[in-house]
């Protein structure tokens, strides 16, 4: 983390219904990241806001009997309170319908059209009233025609676009030039094979006529700007642009654009070919994250299944939460959130590990050292001692590359390693037998050492648990955040500090036994055995693998079966690389009718056990070839 300054922005949220867990995880992990570049001693702005446009807003505000902008008042309030109970620390909240950012998009609206990049034609064509954009045929699910989807209509009427087309080529070009400005990798690649198609002009308008709610176009009464060209604009809006330029020139270009997955187009080929036509320097990074699932299930209203953040903030704590959120994630993949992958984390990492480290140090502490830090005896430190502090700085290392190469489920496993080698320090050194000793230096150095490593350890815990950690350092008796320069350093633990002991900093969560032993269940699906013969298993030995593009969960593989050669679709990716599975003997249906998985022929199906949110493939023992039946 060597930027001289540090500029993050989450989307800007919709304001047609109240937040649920993806704008959570956003928002906290922009926290996060603004967080530890703050503590690495970096100029950080940290932006976030809500979306107030556009006809979502208008038919949740009819749906009310309310105005758009009372719509817009009374559901910004759940997200302004939602950042409160989360302790998000934005140094901005911009909103959509502020002046200051209405002024803004109506300068770059007139500038465009001054110079030609806006135009009006006639549009005749499909438009998606849920996403509210204009499709083609080529864009409906395959095989459904306009008249199968609700959502979809026929309109025809003039509107103002943006050349954008113009920009293709330029566009192609500077995401190859660029590596680093779309990640991950997976969702440039994902860029450029929508920029294969010709790209269209970008109807930025809609006419009163059929929406009202909207910024007003400056050269034209009858029009209000489209809802996506006026959001995109607040990340400029909300830091000067055109406003003030001494503020502009020091937070742009910004250095992430947080957003999730399914806003990956208007990001990468709206905004950019905005932003070049407007003259104003690119982002740095878009950095696209994916969804939380509910088990394997996409989390939707229709479903039910949907995570609210406050229900899990009321039941497990804020911190616990974040916590949860940012260990769980590898940053551009799916997750899967349930209570049991909660729970078994949080017991594991937070109530067994740093929960019990802080307990025994300060229990060890107030019974051998009248509750008082001790002073570590001069000298060198012993072997034991030595390897805990190599280890507690080589976290502090570790820790800020990982998060500045957006590895965060990485940076904190690491933290949490370290927290596991203290704890093993002290069963080694066993601090209550050491206290039997005439002399006490090494007792003294067991406990410093221990107490040391929990001011370094909490402090890189602290920007994704603020509350938790604030408590743990108050119990070993400090106040107020580290320097990096203190991070870095092992040994300036204050003598005398007043160690006292917490109470359960996370409380071990127990699982509820039923009331009553579950009835068993009754037999059903049984099938006779002459259904099982019908299906064919054979042995099979992965020579290729690779990512399905655009697919988070699948991986393309190309088998040995036998002497035939194949190709097998598996939703495996969360859990296997592609070199992880090569050269692996697994276990396939080998007479399964093929199937057209995201356009790809796949013909079998592996074979794998499953528990929770783990998966394991079915492999064979010994050499084996391939094609032999399994029985």
């Amino acid at each position: 983390m060597n930027s001289e300054r540090f500029y993050i922005t989450t989307p800007i949220y919709y304001v047609n219904d109240k937040p649920h867990i993806g704008h959570a995880y956003t928002t906290i992990l922009a926290d996060v990241l603004a967080r530890y570049h703050r503590l690495a001693g970096v100029p950080t702005h940290f932006l976030t806001g809500t979306d107030e446009h556009g006809q979502k807003v208008q038919r949740a505000a009819e749906k009310a009997g309310m105005t758009p902008q009372q719509q817009a008042d009374a559901t910004v309030v759940h997200f302004q309170n939602l950042w409160k109970r989360l302790e998000i620390t934005n140094d901005d909240f911009i909103r959509t319908t502020e002046p200051r950012h209405v002024r803004v998009v109506q300068a770059c609206l007139q500038d465009l059209y001054d110079r030609g990049e806006i135009y009006k034609a006639e549009y005749d064509g499909l438009y998606d009233v849920t996403s509210e954009t204009f499709v083609t045929e080529k864009d409906l699910p395959e095989g459904k025609k306009p008249e199968d989807l609700p959502n979809i209509v026929r309109i025809k009427e003039s509107n103002y676009f943006f050349r954008m087309s113009a920009y293709q080529q330029w566009l192609i070009d500077y995401i190859n030039e660029n590596p680093t400005f779309i990640q991950p990798d997976h969702r440039r690649n994902e860029t450029l094979g929508f920029l294969r198609k010709p790209l269209q002009d970008l109807c930025i308008s809609r006419p009163k006529s059929r929406l009202a709610w909207g910024i007003e176009l400056p050269f034209d009464k009858d029009y209000v700007c489209y809802v996506w060209f006026d959001a995109l604009v607040n990340y400029i809006s909300a830091i000067g642009y055109k406003s003030d330029d001494a503020m502009f020139a020091k937070w742009w270009p910004v250095n992430y654009h947080l957003i999730g997955k399914d806003i990956l187009t208007t990001h990468t080929v709206y905004w950019p070919t905005m932003l070049k036509a407007l003259g104003v320097p690119q982002p740095k990074t878009v950095f696209a994250h994916g969804w939380w699932l509910s088990g394997d299930a996409k989390m939707s209203k229709s479903l039910g299944n949907v995570v609210n953040p406050m229900d899990m903030i009321d039941r497990y704590g804020v911190d616990a939460f974040r916590y949860f959120l940012m260990a769980e994630m590898i940053l551009g993949q799916d997750a899967s959130f349930t209570e049991d992958a909660f729970t078994r984390r949080y017991n594991a990492d937070l109530a067994n590990d740093l929960g019990n480290l802080l307990s025994r140090v300060a229990n060890m502490t107030r019974r051998f050292c009248d509750g008082k830090s001790p002073a570590l005896p001069a000298g060198e430190l012993d072997a034991e001692s030595a390897d805990v502090r190599a280890a507690v700085l080589r976290a502090v290392e570790s820790c800020f590359s990982l998060v500045h190469g957006m590895r965060i489920d990485q940076a904190l496993a690491d933290v949490l390693a370290a927290v596991k080698r203290v704890n093993k320090y002290f069963e080694v050194k066993q601090p209550w037998s050491l206290a039997k000793q005439a002399d006490p230096a090494e007792l003294h150095t067991c406990l410093y050492v221990a107490l040391e490593s929990l001011r370094i350890l909490s402090s890189l815990l602290q920007p994704v648990m603020p509350g938790k950690m604030e408590a743990l350092r108050a119990a070993i008796g400090l106040r107020g955040p580290c320097t990096i320069e203190e991070l870095r350093q092992f040994g300036i633990f204050p003598v005398g500090r007043d160690v006292v002991e917490p109470g359960p900093l996370f409380p071990r969560i127990e699982k509820k036994a039923p009331a009553t032993p579950p009835a068993p269940a009754p037999a059903e699906g049984l099938i006779e055995y002459a259904d099982f013969a019908k299906v064919q298993l054979r042995t099979a030995k992965v020579l290729e693998a690779e990512k399905v593009p655009g697919a988070d969960k699948l991986l393309k593989l190309q088998i040995q079966l036998g002497e035939e050669k194949r190709q097998i679709i598996a939703g495996i990716a969360l859990h296997y690389t592609p070199e992880q599975v090569v050269g692996k003997t697994v276990v396939v249906v080998a007479n399964l009718k093929p199937a057209k998985i995201r356009g790809f022929e796949s013909n079998g199906m592996l074979l794998a056990a499953s528990s929770g949110d783990q998966l394991r493939l079915v492999t064979v023992e010994g050499a084996l070839p391939s094609g032999a039946a399994v029985k």
